[in-house]
């Protein structure tokens, strides 16, 4: 059985275009937490709250200011997540598997004596 998935604007409700569709799933393979994640070509936005700051929110090119000004008045108070300036790539740098390896194991050593 095959499936799609679809993708709304949460303002208007239109929908991506191939290439933005593409983008968009792409990135939900990577664990995002309060994040804004810029989508191209059709400059989608894309809210990452998972978890204390609610559910993916979609909005697309026209509708980024009104996305933003609803994550900030629902959950701003929360935390600084939601007032984030920054919006980050759909698609993360090549190293990031190396980048979170390398965090695992800079944690205190311990050594026996």
């Amino acid at each position: 059985m095959s499936f799609r998935l679809v993708f709304t604007c949460e303002v208007c409700g239109t929908t991506p275009d191939e290439l933005t569709q593409g983008s968009i799933e792409r990135q939900l393979l990577h664990a995002r937490f309060g994040q804004y994640v810029d989508c191209y070509p059709e400059k989608w936005l894309v809210w990452h709250g998972n978890g204390i700051y609610g559910r993916t929110l979609y909005a697309c090119g026209k509708h980024r200011g009104e996305l933003k000004s609803f994550v900030r008045r629902h959950y701003g108070a929360i935390g600084w997540h939601p007032w984030s300036t920054e919006t980050y790539a759909a698609n993360p740098p090549e190293d990031l598997d190396q980048a979170r390896r390398r965090l695992r194991h800079t944690g205190p050593k311990f050594v026996a004596t």
